[in-house]
């Protein structure tokens, strides 16, 4: 549609719709409406962004790159922190914002993403203090490594943890002297506008962070096909990666790709059994909108029967409903389109098939049921495919030289979970699998300083701690011979 967008007020939060470039407002002509996904209420109209917004915003992130660059890693690290206060100051703004954006639940908003996004910054802020590597001598000569910043980077978020998933890239391309285009995801858009008035009422100057908003090529091949931007870091689906490597291949962007997942979650006979069932029932999280999720529960015949009563149990108990309310434990879906998606995996899985243990269908709005899949082949779609819904398929092992082919049978390496109550099997099991993280016993447990990322389809490079500056950042070896310098002073 085209009309002048307006300021939208969500729960009482006022966000301005408008794209954030150079520091200010900019409206486009074009907009989106933006609909919540609990009750299909629309929560505003948004700036819709083409070519022209995205070359305004990596001209003013071009711009403002040689003076956040030079800036001293202290006054860098102090701003961090400061939108990490600004963060926490209006926590409870970005969570009900949030939560009528995308459904997540309001209490993991309250209690523990919207802390965590306060921590990454607070954490890249710290390890920019820290970030140093040794000197070494090589035949008399010094070597001294260094991170220079790289210049002005283009992120592009997904929609099923926004603010989280954008700070995981803003915070270290910021914290390593980069200026930053950020390109939310069209159906979650409403608290990276909120971040940018954060950002800017910390100090950060006018053009390190700017905010776009729009619909996939509309804008994204402009972003990414761009000369002046030098990183590109996205998280996302598989096709869309393919178009955005091909749209840098001109220029040869350096990439970073956190892409689709169709993990494991191996269940031995010797387990703990509670905890393995927590941990299955645990994938339904954000109406399993989770890249991370062990959607595809392999689990020794011996206690396949177990195992599955106690899971249907746990997980026929979960409260459906209101993302809003204390109670509820799985919310909507996020679009009608998603929900479609996920219902045409379930029912042609059925027609081939496959067995609900419990749920297998759509409920009222955007809601589905959590669903439990038996008699799946291996090499079905809905074993190899991402569903990205409340869908988990359930198969059998009998040997553990069978648990590590099926749980390596796909396409995809992001994650993996192992549960077993042996700890020489599970550091053989981890070492076997094709995955960017391995959980024992656990999971979704993520330090800021370990590598983060997928094997095969699942993404390409790692970010995290030291990792995330090797991207950002251009990395030089200066070599002397001290020997030059014997005539000084």
């Amino acid at each position: 549609m085209t009309r002048e967008p307006q300021a939208a007020v969500v729960a009482g939060v006022t966000v301005d719709t408008r794209h954030w470039i150079g520091g200010e407002r900019v409206a486009s002509t074009e907009t989106f409406v933006d609909i919540s996904p609990i009750d299909g209420s629309v929560l505003g109209e948004i700036s819709r962004g083409t070519a022209m917004e995205a070359a305004a915003a990596v001209a003013a992130a071009k711009a403002a790159f040689p003076g956040w660059a030079a800036t001293p890693r202290a006054e860098r690290a102090r701003v961090l922190h400061a939108i990490a206060d600004g963060v926490e100051k209006r926590l409870e703004d970005l969570a009900i914002v949030e939560t009528c954006d995308n459904g997540a639940l309001l209490r993991s908003h309250r209690r523990g993403v919207m802390p965590r996004v306060a921590h990454n910054f607070r954490f890249f802020a710290n390890w920019l203090l820290e970030l140093d590597h040794e000197d070494f001598e090589t035949r008399g000569h010094t070597n001294h490594v260094s991170w220079d910043p790289a210049g002005p980077c283009v992120l592009i978020t997904p929609w099923n943890a926004p603010l989280m998933l954008a700070t995981w890239k803003v915070a270290p391309a910021l914290a390593a002297g980069n200026t930053v285009v950020l390109k939310p995801a069209e159906w979650s858009p409403l608290t990276a506008l909120l971040l940018a008035d954060i950002a800017a009422e910390a100090g950060l100057p006018a053009g390190v962070l700017n905010v776009v908003q729009g619909y996939g090529a509309e804008i994204g091949d402009a972003l990414t096909s761009h000369p002046d931007v030098r990183r590109i870091s996205f998280t996302g689906s598989v096709p869309t990666a393919q178009r955005i490597a091909a749209s840098a291949a001109a220029n040869l962007t350096p990439l970073s790709l956190e892409l689709g997942g169709k993990s494991p979650l191996l269940v031995f006979a010797d387990a703990d059994l509670d905890l393995a069932v927590d941990l299955a029932v645990e994938q339904y999280d954000n109406a399993g909108q989770v890249c991370l999720a062990g959607t595809r529960l392999l689990v020794e015949e011996s206690i396949e029967e177990e195992f599955t009563r106690r899971f249907v149990e746990r997980a026929s108990a979960l409260k459906q409903g209101d993302p809003r309310d204390e109670a509820t434990d799985v919310g909507p879906n996020i679009h009608a389109r998603q929900l479609e998606k996920i219902d045409g995996f379930v029912q042609r899985a059925l027609a081939a098939g496959a067995r609900a243990v419990i749920g297998g269908h759509r409920k009222e709005g955007l809601y589905y049921a959590p669903t439990l899949l038996t008699d799946v082949a291996q090499d079905s779609e809905i074993v190899q495919e991402e569903v990205f819904g409340p869908v988990l398929t359930l198969q059998t092992f009998t040997t553990e030289q069978e648990a590590v082919r099926l749980a390596n049978g796909t396409r995809f390496g992001l994650a993996a979970t192992v549960a077993t109550g042996d700890p020489e099997r599970a550091e053989r099991i981890s070492g076997q699998l094709v995955a960017g993280t391995v959980w024992i016993n656990c999971f979704f447990v993520r330090d800021l300083q370990a590598p983060f990322g997928g094997s095969r389809r699942s993404g390409v490079g790692r970010e995290g701690g030291t990792w995330s500056f090797d991207f950002y950042c251009d990395l030089k070896n200066t070599v002397t011979a001290p020997k030059g310098f014997a005539n000084h002073g």
